[in-house]
């Protein structure tokens, strides 16, 4: 089998806080392949952008990476010295924030910001490195670019700034982008144009790109596979027609109920019952059993396996377990 060229391995980062340590991401592992689009999917405080953080290495100053594996390539990112990772930063690996407007720099110009980023990452100066901010402008769809340098984050709409965002990130053409939220900010109908803008700049430049969101619906038409995260770990994972056509966590189903149907809008939606998880006080077993209506008792005590569906989806829930225990394909 080929190198992947990204693969997290049982990564536990923690951030330790005056109340005890916060095990924000707990043992996850996946692969990102080139070209492929990943979704990560989960409510606030699932560990979601924790996990891209630590990818980058970006975390606060609390946060660590306790144990587990980041290689990029074949080559153990966690063992990178910070000038090593300066460079992966950027070149590598771009990150585009959720909120656009506190990711600029307000007194700085949009032309300033990022001719920064081509500069400090690429071998460009003077005028070519001033072709290729309009060039970058163009690229993510902007119009009158020429003029857009001059401006102020402040005079640009949050759709225009979230372009500005992508542009930066795409500077060096990296070969993973990582979209943290990339549109929370935005209405529903410039959402639609950023996401579309992405996938079209994804097949053109061939990146891996890895969508972190907490919404299902955002990324139904454009991952390849999804990962469903719940209290810092992996409850599901699979291609995005498994997950959506044949959820086998509760916590994915749950999800599901709570996007709207077009073809029965009259259909109530169901939200998820209970409050997220208290993570400074992790449950001995699945993370998501006090909010689960079909949890057992064993759900309590402990942790359920990845449970092998079909070889395109995984699912670590007891259901699961136990439906291939009655039919006699495995124990408990």
């Amino acid at each position: 089998m080929s190198e992947h060229l990204l693969s997290v391995q049982d990564l536990h980062t923690s951030f330790f806080t005056d109340a005890g340590e916060v095990q924000a991401v707990n043992g996850i592992s996946f692969n990102l392949d080139p070209g492929e689009i990943l979704g990560i999917v989960g409510e606030s405080g699932s560990g979601k952008s924790v996990s891209a953080y630590s990818i980058m290495r970006i975390l606060a100053d609390t946060g660590r990476i306790v144990d587990g594996r980041i290689l990029y390539k074949g080559q153990d990112l966690s063992a990178w010295s910070e000038k090593q990772m300066e460079s992966f930063r950027g070149k590598a690996c771009s990150i585009i924030f959720q909120d656009p407007m506190t990711s600029l720099n307000p007194v700085f110009t949009i032309g300033n910001q990022l001719r920064e980023a081509v500069v400090l990452h690429t071998d460009k100066r003077g005028s070519v490195a001033d072709g290729r901010v309009v060039e970058l402008l163009e690229l993510v769809g902007i119009n009158e670019p020429g003029k857009r340098v001059k401006q102020y984050p402040f005079e640009l709409s949050g759709g225009m700034r979230q372009r500005v965002m992508i542009a930066m990130a795409l500077a060096c053409e990296p070969d993973i982008l990582i979209a943290d939220e990339p549109t929370t900010a935005l209405d529903v109908t410039i959402q639609a144009q950023i996401l579309e803008l992405m996938q079209s700049l994804q097949r053109k430049m061939g990146m891996a790109v890895i969508l972190v969101t907490h919404d299902l619906g955002v990324i139904a038409d454009m991952c390849d596979n999804i990962v469903v995260m719940y209290g810092g770990r992996i409850c599901e994972r699979g291609t995005a027609r498994e997950i959506f056509y044949n959820p086998r966590h509760e916590y994915t189903k749950g999800l599901l109920r709570s996007i709207p149907n077009v073809n029965n809008m009259k259909k109530k939606l169901v939200p998820i019952s209970g409050s997220p998880i208290n993570m400074l006080n992790m449950p001995k077993g699945c993370a998501f059993c006090a909010r689960c209506d079909a949890a057992m008792k064993i759900c309590l005590t402990r942790q359920p396996e990845e449970l092998d569906i079909n070889e395109n989806h995984r699912a670590a829930c007891w259901m699961n377990i136990k439906e291939a225990f009655e039919a006699g394909e495995g124990q408990v």
